[in-house]
């Protein structure tokens, strides 16, 4: 019965990852989608090229994690990468639902905090589940990853907040 619930959890491990990837990638994208479309007042973009450097970081992070796992766990890299861009993808169509046809900044910085608030779950799940995964690793990592989504999601929050307060 362990043994199953084992691979249940190492199934759901590999898919939270590949999620958790996808995220950090269309994170990216969304903020370059967002100032490219002229929805970001300058200072905005400031403040939200180091979170866009930093989501690039910390998927470069969790890729290189992902290869040890491979060894350490037998996780399959192949199905994360594939979750990572079917995640990505599926925050694309999100974001461009979620804008609608002419979108604001307030609206952008919103769905900002709603992409952030997704990365932020995603890695409280990971966290919670790290002590099934042999590679002690990953617990430091998602650890260290989510501390810096909360204070992504910290930023987009305050970032909409002084936007609503100044229009």
């Amino acid at each position: 019965m362990s043994h199953k619930l084992n691979m249940v959890n190492h199934e759901m491990i590999q898919e939270k990852i590949g999620e958790a990837i996808g995220l950090e990638m269309a994170a990216q994208n969304a903020v370059e989608t967002l100032n490219s479309r002229g929805l970001l007042e300058k200072e905005q973009v400031e403040k939200l090229s180091k979170m866009k450097d930093e989501a690039g970081k910390q998927e470069d992070e969790m890729k290189e994690l992902v290869e040890e796992l491979t060894e350490s766990d037998g996780f399959d890299s192949s199905k994360i990468e594939e979750k990572a861009d079917e995640t990505a993808e599926k925050v694309s169509q999100m974001m461009d639902t979620y804008l609608g046809e002419d979108p604001d900044t307030q609206e952008a910085l919103e769905f900002l905090c709603l992409a952030e608030g997704g990365e932020v779950t995603h890695y409280e799940v990971l966290n919670s589940v790290a002590k099934e995964v042999k590679n002690k690793k990953f617990g430091t990592r998602v650890r260290s990853i989510l501390a810096e989504e909360k204070r992504h999601l910290n930023l987009c929050t305050k970032l909409a907040k002084q936007n609503a307060t100044s229009a």
